[in-house]
C-alpha cells in the first residue's frame, strides 16, 4: 500500500498537467465505449486497450455480469449502462471476460459460498445460463469455455435493456464480446458467427 500511496501522491508531478489533454478532462467526459469487465486485479482495461484518460467508461464487477433488465430496482450496473447510453451516448459496448476467473471457477467447482452470501447471490444470476459449459470445465484450468459462454450470455442480457435495444435497432450501437487470456495476453474476439477467435 505504501508504494501505491507514493505513486498517487506523485501522480501530479509525473503527469503533464500543463498539457491540454488534462485540462479538457475538467470540461466533461466523452468516452467512445463502455467497457464491462471483471473486477479481477489482473484485468486492466486501459492497459489492454491503450486507452487514455476519458476514452473508456468502465463498469467492473465479479464475473463481468449484466443483471437481467428489471431484476433489481436499484443496481449500479443498470445505472452505469443507462448513463453510458442515455447521457454519454457511447456508440460501442465491450463485454470482456477473462481466463482463470475466480467467479467462473467458483461456479465450475461448485464451491461452498455460504461464508460469502453476497458472492453466492451474485453468481446465482448467471449459474443456470452457464450449466452447459460448467460440466466440461474441469478439463480446462483457464475456464475458457465457461468465460466465453458467460460473455455471450451477458451480451444477450444487455440487448434486453431498452436504451440498448433502441440504439441497436437504429444502428447507433455496436456490441463486442472479448475474452482476455491472462497467461498469454491474447485477445479473443467474438465473431458474427458466434465463435471466439484470436485475430492477427
Amino acid at each position: 500500500m505504501r508504494t501505491l500511496l507514493e505513486h498517487a501522491r506523485s501522480f501530479r508531478r509525473r503527469a503533464d498537467f500543463n498539457h491540454d489533454e488534462y485540462r479538457k478532462l475538467a470540461e466533461g467526459q466523452f468516452p467512445e465505449a463502455l467497457f464491462i469487465t471483471c473486477s479481477d486485479s489482473r484485468v486492466i482495461p486501459a492497459l489492454i486497450t491503450g486507452a487514455r484518460p476519458g476514452e473508456i467508461f468502465e463498469l467492473r464487477n465479479a464475473g463481468n455480469i449484466v443483471p437481467p433488465h428489471g431484476m433489481h430496482l436499484i443496481s449500479g450496473e443498470a445505472a452505469t449502462i443507462e448513463y453510458a447510453l442515455e447521457v454519454l451516448g457511447v456508440s460501442d459496448i465491450v463485454i470482456c471476460g477473462h481466463s482463470h476467473c475466480g467467479a467462473m471457477g467458483a461456479l465450475a467447482s461448485g464451491a461452498d459460498l455460504s461464508r460469502l452470501p453476497g458472492v453466492g447471490a451474485w453468481l446465482s444470476v448467471i449459474r443456470s445460463g452457464l450449466a452447459p459449459a460448467l460440466d466440461r470445465a474441469a478439463d480446462d484450468p483457464s475456464l475458457r469455455d465457461v468465460a466465453q459462454l458467460n460473455v455471450r450470455n451477458q451480451l444477450a442480457a444487455l440487448e434486453e435493456y431498452p436504451a440498448a435495444r433502441r440504439r441497436l435497432e437504429t444502428g447507433r450501437l455496436r456490441l463486442h464480446g472479448w475474452f482476455y487470456q491472462l497467461d498469454s495476453a491474447e485477445l479473443w474476439e467474438l465473431d458474427t458467427d458466434g465463435d471466439f477467435r484470436v485475430h492477427p
